[in-house]
């Protein structure tokens, strides 16, 4: 299991490294206004991927074989993102994100009231905020 790791550590790693070379430079185009290039944060995301990639390669986790029921969870989980994103594109990010959150909050069974206002309310209005106010980019 150590070299699938190491596999996907690699393949992460290079990946990052050609986005952050080839693909954003040669298909992220400048805009005016705004005070963030809009490569900041595609150049982040990229750099932060071959950096985890690389860790990977390095250091594997230590695999534990998994039930077919948690699979299976897993699964109902990304069912409902997709659904969720679904939803997004037609009643738009400032509804479907906190219903969503609250969603999923309730699946995994989080009953604490920070975290739930937390995850539904303050998270939710904060990527707002960095999306829309900070970055001056629309929200589905």
């Amino acid at each position: 299991m150590q070299n699938a790791d190491r596999i996907t550590g690699g393949f992460f790693l290079v990946f990052g490294i050609v986005l952050y070379l080839a693909v954003i430079p040669n298909n992220v185009s400048d805009m005016e206004g705004g005070w963030i290039l809009p490569t900041t944060i595609p150049n982040a995301s990229a750099l932060i991927m071959a950096l985890c990639g690389g860790v990977l390669v390095v250091k594997p986790t230590v695999q534990d074989i998994h039930s077919p029921t948690e699979f299976m969870r897993a699964g109902f989980f990304f069912a409902l993102l997709c659904l969720g994103l679904w939803a997004m594109s037609y009643v738009g990010f400032v509804y479907a994100g906190p219903a969503i959150a609250l969603v999923l909050m309730g699946l995994i069974g989080e009953r604490r009231p920070v975290w739930i206002v937390t995850s539904v309310v303050l998270l939710p209005a904060a990527i707002w905020f960095l999306v829309a106010v900070i970055l001056e980019r629309s929200l589905p």
